[in-house]
């Protein structure tokens, strides 16, 4: 099967923003989102794209404000992502089931909620609704907003933005909460994550996220509330060894009568991409189990 790389453009605040899109294999056709963070592109799904391709049609697709190619500055907002989202199921792919991870499955939920259908069957990774920021402090405090926005500033905010993106805090961020084994994140793979991270524009997004700017939701209510809309089932897949406070989230998400948990043994909240196997299995097999 072939890998093919595609580009797409979408306007945001009428700022033209090209995003990049990766189609492989064969069956369903499904959509994967990655995650939201300072290192998160549609790259990271790859090991698990690799092995849910065997059996859907596969299109993973970038977040406008993140990926490896350029990003404008722009005042990136939940409404923005949930307009793109909906672009996404009109006008790129009709999907019979949706992978989201971490933040992108927040705003999953947003759109199965409210248009019942359109993401086909939700299978839900490592899912957040709230920030770093917020998640640490225990609310949204209204000095995130100001930090967020201090980051669009010419010079001292780029500075600040580098400092907390430099080496050897990402290194100590992804084996603290996201990879297991401290050998996964090689060189090669630390400099793929920096150059994400480094790429023009990248501060307007990632630390908008970090403060929680980008939140689609207000509060775990909500979350929730949404999650109990949807019709169908949906799987929530997760690692017990992320973060205790985003653990909390989950397990909150799980305990829903519609929601179908699995705790995988290994991995941290990128347990997708460091096993993907683990994440790959239970998707396949939630599927099948639909279908039949």
């Amino acid at each position: 099967m072939k890998r093919v790389e595609q580009e797409i453009s979408w306007d945001a605040d009428g700022h033209p923003i090209r995003i990049g899109i990766t189609r492989y294999g064969h069956g369903p056709l499904m959509l994967m989102l990655p995650a939201f963070s300072s290192i998160s592109t549609r790259t990271e799904l790859w090991p698990l794209q690799e092995l849910l391709g065997e059996h859907f049609s596969t299109v993973s697709i970038d977040w406008p404000g993140f990926g490896n190619l350029p990003r404008p500055k722009v005042d990136w907002r939940p409404e923005l992502y949930r307009a793109f989202l909906q672009h996404v199921v009109e006008s790129v792919v009709q999907p019979e089931v949706t992978v989201a991870a971490g933040h992108a499955a927040g705003y999953a939920l947003t759109q199965a909620a409210n248009t019942l259908g359109s993401l086909g069957r939700l299978c839900l990774l490592a899912p957040t609704w709230r920030g770093p920021l917020p998640t640490m402090a225990g609310s949204r405090k209204p000095i995130f907003r100001t930090i967020a926005k201090s980051v669009d500033l010419p010079v001292l905010g780029f500075a600040f933005y580098r400092l907390n993106v430099s080496k050897p805090v990402m290194n100590k961020m992804s084996n603290g909460h996201v990879y297991t084994s401290p050998n996964w994140l090689t060189p090669e793979r630390m400099a793929d994550k920096l150059r994400v991270a480094h790429a023009p524009g990248a501060r307007h997004s990632s630390f908008r996220f970090v403060a929680g700017e980008l939140d689609p939701y207000l509060g775990r209510q909500e979350f929730l509330d949404d999650a109990s809309r949807i019709d169908d089932d949906v799987l929530v897949v997760y690692s017990g060894a992320g973060p205790r406070k985003s653990t909390a989230e989950i397990k909150a998400l799980v305990n829903l009568r519609n929601v179908v948990g699995v705790k995988v043994p290994l991995g941290k909240l990128s347990f997708y991409e460091e096993f993907a196997s683990q994440a790959a299995d239970p998707i396949v097999e939630f599927w099948e189990h639909s279908r039949a």
